[in-house]
């Protein structure tokens, strides 16, 4: 099973910490990717947001510098707003990073929880689905060889058009991340796409339905099995005192504010202690408690790869790399 960790390159206050600059955090990010590979972890994701609290709004490009970086680690969006982008431009982008990177890009695509991205690149929010439908199809028809004509409503027609740069040995890998709608897991498996599910809350064994269905989707499909990932809020340290001390005022401040932007009341340390339970959707606490966690999702769910979110608050970088070490060190050698 593969392991690894995602970013948003969040950037909060925190206590009597102000929020680093959007340069700062890029730079720290950059780091904590490098800390990715030397801790013998599988994989690392930046995501697409464009809001003043996330400052990676160009994952491919963020990536491109961890390539240049790194030598092993997969390198991956998590994810990219297909909706609000042109798929020929996308898939220029993750070709590019793919040879820069010796073969180890993937394009994780999603519809994108946040709306920003609609009305900054000219897109109406009542096109929402249809949007994701077309764009993902034309990316896809793209990663095939040969030339491409194609037609739809939201963009210029193309005709026997091959677009450049194409990847080395393999088609692009491409996975569709979802949050939870079953319209969105069907659509994954009848196209014979890895899965990737966002577990932000709630229990991760009610996800159970869902990936069955996505597996009785695939069979449908004619298509072999494919991965199946999850996306994780969490945070290791040494002590299970320590984890709650480093992770809860942050997580609780972006939470609440995220949650006030929804219609949801602020984080309490109730709703807090839920999640990181046994049964919740936090990752957090002591490396063999994380790891015991893990390995009961895996086998609940049949994961292929977990990816840990770490900054959803901004934790000081330095406490982020202790996480990151504890993670390939501590928790990946008992999850395997």
């Amino acid at each position: 099973m593969e392991l690894g960790l995602t970013t948003f390159a969040e950037r909060y206050p925190a206590g009597d910490r102000p929020a680093p600059t959007a340069a700062e955090r890029l730079r720290q990010v950059v780091a904590e990717a490098e800390a990715t590979e030397r801790a013998g972890l599988d994989v690392y994701g930046v995501g697409e947001h464009h809001r003043k609290d996330f400052a990676a709004s160009a994952p491919a490009v963020v990536l491109a510098t961890i390539a240049g970086r790194t030598e092993r680690i997969r390198l991956t969006s998590a994810v990219s707003v297909l909706s609000s982008d042109d798929p020929v431009r996308v898939y220029q982008e993750f070709a590019t990073l793919d040879g820069l990177s010796n073969g180890r890009a993937e394009l994780m695509a999603g519809r994108g929880s946040f709306t920003e991205s609609f009305p900054l690149f000219g897109y109406n929010l009542a096109d929402y689905d249809e949007l994701f439908e077309e764009k993902l199809a034309l990316l896809l028809h793209i990663r095939d060889e040969g030339p491409v004509t194609w037609s739809g409503k939201f963009r210029a027609p193309l005709r026997d058009a091959i677009v450049y740069p194409r990847t080395d040995d393999r088609p692009l890998p491409v996975w569709i991340a979802v949050g939870g709608s079953p319209e969105s897991v069907i659509r994954a498996g009848l196209l014979g796409l890895p899965l990737a599910i966002a577990i932000i809350g709630g229990e991760p064994a009610r996800f159970k339905p869902l990936v069955d269905l996505y597996h009785r989707a695939l069979a449908e499909g004619g298509h072999k099995r494919q991965p199946v990932a999850v996306h994780a809020h969490g945070y290791i340290a040494d002590t299970e005192e320590q984890a709650i001390a480093d992770f809860y005022e942050p997580y609780a401040l972006a939470m609440s504010t995220i949650g006030r932007e929804r219609g949801w009341g602020p984080m309490t340390r109730a709703q807090f202690d839920g999640l990181r339970s046994p049964q919740g959707s936090l990752f957090l606490g002591t490396p063999d408690y994380v790891a015991e966690k893990i390995a009961d999702i895996r086998d609940t769910l049949g994961l292929d790869r977990f990816m840990l979110h770490s900054s959803v608050g901004t934790i000081p970088h330095e406490k982020v790399l202790r996480n990151i070490e504890l993670l390939g060190q501590k928790v990946a050698p008992q999850v395997r």
